[in-house]
């Protein structure tokens, strides 16, 4: 099948109420926009928290770049590990929406393959056209690999650099190729507090920022069916005490309680 020849939709889908509604839309369209999750103090504190991270990243000049940004672009700033930056960001992780797209597109167990932010600055900040699950050998299986549910902390706007999405790329099931480079894109707009689940098929990258002096800050919990490794190495990384402290959920997110996979002496690690 070629963009050409698949049945896609120009414009973004209505937004959803239930998780009825949104995975209909991500079966459909490959993304769901949910307005509100996210509102008041916990809105306000998880985008201090990020603000905070980010900041102290910078002034330390500990920033990580990722591979699919623009080498000579530096207005895109990455937050890597945000489990071991601030508690908040554990509530986001195992919301229980997000995880109930978890479950119901991936089933369950499933890992948290990363939690990180991108904050896009005015001037750039378009990246590299991509799936999330390119690391996947193709031909690709036919139902999604990983979802990923992008917390949008400012509101997504076009002049903001909006994450932008080929509309009905997942219905390709395969990867993005050089000459797919310039597909048409359209910019996903949501307010701020709102969650867009993707699935991890649909092509799609970072919008250029051209508003004057705003930034756009999303951060993205990165979940996979277990059979792949974790994008971030979270034996490694993790501050302890998040495994310390952390839910039942937590631990099976993070590769510590498991079935059949990821043993130690044919046993779950906890």
């Amino acid at each position: 099948m070629t963009l050409a020849h698949s049945p896609v939709r120009s414009a973004l889908p209505d937004p959803v109420e239930t998780i009825e509604e949104g995975l209909a839309s991500v079966r459909d369209h490959g993304l769901a926009i949910m307005p509100d999750v996210l509102t008041g103090a916990a809105l306000d504190e998880a985008r201090d928290a990020l603000y905070r991270a980010a900041a102290h990243d910078r002034a330390r000049s500990r920033e990580q770049k990722f591979a699919l940004d623009h080498a000579d672009d530096a207005t895109n700033q990455r937050v890597w590990n945000l489990l071991s930056r601030d508690p908040i960001f554990a509530d986001l992780a195992e919301h229980p929406l997000a995880l109930a797209f978890v479950r119901a597109v991936l089933g369950w167990p499933a890992l948290l393959g990363n939690i990180s932010a991108n904050i896009t600055g005015p001037g750039g900040g378009e990246m590299v056209l991509h799936a999330d699950q390119i690391f996947v050998p193709q031909p690709w299986p036919r139902e999604a690999q990983g979802i990923n549910v992008c917390w949008c902390l400012d509101e997504f706007t076009e002049e903001t650099g909006a994450t932008r999405m080929v509309a009905g790329s997942h219905l390709l099931n395969r990867a993005p190729r050089p000459d797919d480079a310039e597909a048409p894109t359209i910019a996903i707009e949501a307010p701020a507090g709102a969650i867009v689940v993707l699935d991890s098929r649909v092509w799609h990258k970072t919008g250029n920022n051209r508003s004057q002096g705003r930034r756009r800050a999303g951060v993205f919990s990165w979940y996979t069916r277990p059979i792949y490794r974790a994008q971030e190495n979270w034996f490694l990384s993790l501050d302890p005490s998040v495994r310390q402290f952390a839910s039942g959920d937590m631990l099976v997110l993070l590769g510590w309680r498991t079935t059949g996979l990821g043993l130690v002496n044919g046993a779950s690690p906890a």
